[in-house]
């Protein structure tokens, strides 16, 4: 065979092997289709009903409508500006009018990338396919999925037009802070009709479907103006505009909308709940699947929650002598956690959600002075040996920190009482003590045992953490004091119990699980102590407030007044409250004088608890088999005599614990 004759063969074969292969793929996508048809969803008469998907809502506790997401208002193409129109389109398919469905360079190249770069996935979908996704519910990301896609766009290609497939699209989008479709989110964003959108307002808003949360203007302003910038770059591009418009609209910076309630939940619990269900669902879900969340929330308790905030921070007011109009204001923040399960059962975040919708009871991080003591002692207790009758002296300490000065700290009084039993010590917040303790076991025990108990705020190996200088968080602080109600055993708080698709199937439920994470009997002790907070000591206006339950608690106070801060708990129900100014400054009253803890906080607590809890049965809290109860002297800390010179104490000791080193008689 000559060489001609052998390339002319080759070619024949090669011919033939590429007709194989061709009709083997037209064969494989045949089967492929026929397969996938019946699965495919039933594409409605109106290609706009597509859009008509259930909405999300979030139900309380007790089956009460909360809220309802993804609200939208449709418009007609002929009530939206053509600046917004071109910018979507040269942004999200500017060959949207050439293609029938599909964009075939896009798609190779997206295929090319996805299966030749590791790591990378390219995205190709036409706004025909991005619409065609609302009708798949589940929101998978498979090829599967992505291939019954381009076959229902195809379908959507052939029975609307392009004008229909386009306004269905843009009443669609979601936009961020709760904005579903372009007439509310021209509302949302800048107060005005999605007709009336200029050139810079139009590019900003088409630039924000990418990523709703990270291009929030509301929140991250400037990086929203860089993302409008590569729309209007994208914009003269697809020759809709000329550099010289696009130039003049990126000197612009569109003002924001000023009265911003449709875009916010207006309560910073369902703001808190809203921010978690997107991190784990993603936006698209939560704001556009149609599900049903189930909230921990208990409508009447933050009823009271809220009135009780009110009403102690305008108290706080007239007690400061700040008249109605005068700004700033001390702020306040309120969290209650159900003990038996870490359900946040109550949330209040500030004075006034629509003045400041920042939430302090889950984002501000502030000192909470002697509110830390509990770890303190607990942790003296479980590393050192100690117990409630242990004497120790309040004194003068200095203790000696490398490479800085000495720490010197101060009681409240700026005095001294000598020898004195824990009990009293915790009871009366004596720093001098809490100090000693804290030298003897070492910062780390103390960061230990508040890790346990769910303080998860930075906290530092330094001495002066026995006296609250980390900032933590009401939240957390609501979730560790529910450790010691528990004897020891730890919840996660929580904000929902369960989760449903739009269909009902549910997607998540909660079980409540709990974790051994303190000594039961040590965190007995560390309870019966802060119960004698309540009565006799730093928190004795729980029980001047006419709150009677049994209840521990203890307050907080700043060295500069800065945060005062009551944290309590019955055996049900554990409840944070935080005042103070959001920028750091004293809070005094009228005469000059600081006001503590027990002052600006504990007055709210008890109002919210008392009623909180009216109806309830009274309860005491469980004692472990392992303890029992002794009277011993509060300055030497032996048992009492009955003619003592000193008012005896009642503490609680651990089997084998001994006070003057002997048992009770």
């Amino acid at each position: 065979m000559n060489p001609m004759s052998k390339i002319l063969s080759l070619v024949r074969c090669v011919i033939f092997a590429c007709m194989v292969i061709i009709c083997a793929g037209i064969i494989g996508v045949m089967c492929l289709i026929f397969y996938t048809v019946p699965d495919l969803p039933r594409l409605p008469g109106d290609v706009s009903r597509i859009i008509e998907t259930p909405q999300s809502i979030v139900y309380a506790s007790s089956g009460q409508m909360l809220m309802r997401l993804g609200e939208r208002e449709s418009v007609p193409l002929s009530r939206v500006s053509a600046d917004f129109i071109n910018a979507i389109l040269a942004t999200e398919d500017h060959l949207f009018f050439q293609h029938h469905g599909i964009n075939k360079l896009r798609t190779l190249k997206a295929l090319y990338i996805t299966l030749f770069k590791p790591g990378r996935v390219e995205g190709a979908s036409t706004i025909t396919q991005q619409l065609a996704k609302n009708l798949f519910f589940s929101f998978e990301q498979s090829y599967a999925r992505k291939f019954k896609e381009l076959l229902v766009a195809l379908q959507i290609e052939t029975t609307s037009s392009k004008e229909e497939i386009l306004e269905a699209y843009i009443n669609q989008i979601y936009f961020g802070a709760g904005a579903q479709g372009i007439e509310k989110a021209a509302g949302t964003f800048f107060g005005k009709s999605a007709r009336e959108l200029t050139l810079p307002e139009a590019a900003l808003l088409a630039g924000l479907p990418k990523s709703p949360s990270a291009y929030n203007p509301f929140v991250h302003y400037d990086r929203a103006m860089k993302r409008r910038k590569l729309v209007l770059q994208r914009m003269v591009a697809a020759g809709f505009i000329s550099k010289d418009q696009a130039a003049e609209a990126a000197a612009i910076k569109p003002l924001l909308h000023n009265e911003k309630k449709d875009a916010r939940s207006g309560s910073y619990f369902l703001d808190a709940l809203v921010g978690e269900l997107v991190q784990i669902y993603g936006e698209n879900v939560v704001y556009h699947g149609g599900i049903r969340v189930y909230a921990t929330l208990d409508f009447r308790l933050q009823e009271l929650a809220e009135a009780a905030v009110e009403q102690g921070l305008d108290n706080l007011d007239t007690m400061m002598g700040l008249s109605p109009g005068k700004s700033p204001r001390p702020q306040g923040a309120l969290v209650a956690v159900e003990t038996a399960t870490g359900a946040v059962r109550a949330m209040v975040g500030g004075r006034d959600y629509f003045r400041s919708a920042f939430n302090r009871a889950t984002r501000a991080r502030r000192q909470p002075g002697s509110g830390f003591k509990p770890f303190v002692y607990y942790s003296a207790f479980a590393s050192s040996g100690f117990h409630p009758g242990t004497i120790m002296t309040d004194r003068q300490v200095t203790i000696p920190v490398a490479g800085a000065p000495d720490w010197q700290p101060r009681n409240f009084g700026r005095s001294f009482q000598g020898d004195m039993v824990l009990k009293t010590a915790l009871t009366h917040s004596v720093n001098t003590i809490a100090a000693q303790l804290v030298q003897i076991t070492g910062p780390r025990a103390v960061m230990e045992t508040a890790r346990k108990c769910g303080i998860k705020s930075p906290l530092e190996d330094v001495f002066s953490i026995a006296l609250g200088t980390a900032g933590v968080t009401p939240m957390e602080m609501a979730e560790a004091f529910s450790v010691f109600a528990n004897l020891g055993r730890h919840h996660d708080p929580f904000l929902f119990w369960r989760v449903e698709d739009a269909f009902g199937r549910i997607l998540f439920e909660r079980i409540v699980q709990d974790q051994q994470v303190l000594d039961p009997a040590l965190s007995y002790q560390v309870v019966d102590m802060m119960q004698a907070v309540v009565e006799t000591g730093s928190g004795r206006s729980i029980r001047a407030q006419g709150f009677r339950r049994p209840c521990a608690g203890k307050t907080g106070t700043t060295d500069n007044y800065n945060d005062a801060w009551f944290t309590g708990f019955t055996p049900t129900l554990c409840t944070s409250v935080w005042t103070g100014y959001d920028r750091k400054q004293p809070m005094k009253d009228a005469n000059g004088i600081g006001i503590t803890g027990g002052r600006g906080a504990a007055p709210i607590w008890a109002d919210f608890m008392a009623q909180a809890l009216a109806g309830e049965p009274e309860r005491n809290f469980p004692i472990p088999e392992n303890i029992r109860f002794e009277q011993v002297d509060p300055v030497t800390g032996c048992l009492a005599k009955p003619q003592g010179s000193h008012d005896p104490v009642g503490i609680a000791l651990k089997t084998g614990q001994t006070v003057c080193g002997q048992e009770a008689p």
